[in-house]
């Protein structure tokens, strides 16, 4: 695990200091990596059928869930590389409620949405790694709060890991 990584209290909001907290103590590639395998197993357990059921009135359904990852996964990788490469201004937020609305992912195949997500999450692990560790501790500003690179990084791999928990816990 690379110390250099971990992201220190102020470098993200409140809110995802539950997401970071899951996977504070872990090799952070390896976890981005790792959960490419545990989200196609999840969904392979679903399948289609299952997919497009959400576990309560008004809850996403299970593909809903996977398109809010990866657009999550994009939004947080996109900030990255913007604090990363020097940008000051005020980066945007997003309503999630609003982009899955809007996304039509239950019209989508569960084969194609798994394969979105997977190569979003392999070239956001490729962009990452190849960022110079100095960038790492890089503070802007996301939202109106003030980000830093590592911590949008531990975002997108606690972020997954909380929804993969939901997955198990309420779709299957």
């Amino acid at each position: 695990m690379n110390e250099a990584l971990i992201p220190k209290e102020g470098e993200y909001a409140a809110y995802y200091a539950k997401y970071i907290a899951q996977v504070a103590d872990k090799d952070i590639f390896k976890v981005l990596m790792e959960q490419l395998e545990e989200v196609r197993s999840v969904f392979e357990k679903l399948g289609e059928e299952g997919s497009c059921r959400a576990y309560a009135e008004g809850k996403w359904t299970a593909k809903e869930v996977l398109g809010h990852m990866t657009d999550t996964d994009r939004v947080m990788a996109f900030r990255a590389m913007c604090i990363a490469r020097g940008e000051k201004q005020s980066l945007p937020g997003f309503d999630q409620d609003i982009y899955v609305k809007h996304g039509g992912f239950n019209e989508v195949s569960l084969v194609k949405l798994l394969e979105e997500f997977e190569m979003t999450r392999y070239a956001i692990v490729a962009m990452l790694n190849n960022l110079p560790e100095s960038v790492y501790g890089k503070m802007g500003n996301a939202n109106n709060t003030p980000v830093s690179v590592r911590g949008l990084i531990y975002i997108i791999a606690g972020h997954t890991l909380h929804h993969l928990s939901i997955l198990k816990d309420r779709y299957i």
